[in-house]
């Protein structure tokens, strides 16, 4: 058995967001992460603050578009353009479904680290950077770095490690409590755990700060938290 809830399925550290995973991932993710759309809430109104006519917009890792077309709504009176940047083909296929209506809205397939970002006024990354491999993080942060304009803004969310090993036993059971509560099994939720061993990883609080301070920002903050996820705010 390799069901880990909502129709997926994914082998042991195997776990991937190709194939049909983007089917019922919006579904799956809102059960998962908790305060999810909440997370994309404070992105919307934190976007208050940096965006204004002729603003570019990169979302990291937009999966299907949701926060996309979220953000777009809260600024259609102005004129703002918004990429987000998807390697995954079938999540690719689904924002451009979704975000259709918007004409501001592109989306390209293609990796961060591949794509060329010019600059910009806001850059987001919802619980993506954990996915990717630790060596190339410092790169990723430091081009987000460069493409900001001064003042422009670099908000991500992450799910996070605690600082030692006994705060990190609190945390994973409070977690699995979690997911039980949401209609997750037993089964699922290890072979979920299962399916991320080297997938996903998650640096600490501190690891995820390190990692914007080292790329030159100099103003960075928790915006929210809730045991081990976590959306920090830097600041150009």
């Amino acid at each position: 058995m390799n069901e880990v809830g909502d129709g997926l399925n994914a082998k042991n550290a195997q776990w991937s967001f190709g194939g049909d995973t983007h089917k019922t991932f919006d579904a799956h993710v809102s059960k998962s992460v908790p305060f999810y759309s909440n997370g994309h809430s404070i992105i919307e109104e934190v976007s208050d603050f940096f965006l204004s006519d002729g603003s570019l917009v990169y979302d990291i890792g937009c999966s299907t578009g949701t926060l996309l077309e979220k953000l777009a709504i809260r600024n259609i009176n102005k004129k703002i353009q918004f990429i987000g940047c998807e390697p995954e083909i079938g999540m690719t296929n689904a924002a451009i479904e979704k975000c259709k209506k918007h004409t501001n809205i592109s989306i390209v397939n293609e990796s961060i680290l591949d794509f060329p970002m010019e600059k910009s006024d806001l850059i987001s990354s919802y619980y993506t950077i954990q996915f990717l491999h630790p060596s190339i993080r410092q790169d990723v942060f430091d081009k987000i770095y460069k493409s900001l304009n001064w003042g422009g803004a670099f908000i991500f969310f992450e799910k996070v490690r605690a600082p030692d090993a006994r705060f990190q036993d609190m945390m994973n059971l409070i977690y699995n409590e979690y997911k039980f509560s949401q209609g997750y099994t037993p089964q699922e939720v290890i072979t979920k755990s299962k399916s991320l061993k080297g997938v996903l990883e998650p640096f600490s609080s501190q690891g995820n700060i390190d990692l914007a301070c080292r790329a030159g920002f100099k103003d960075v903050m928790s915006v929210f938290k809730y045991v081990c996820f976590e959306g920090f705010l830097a600041i150009k």
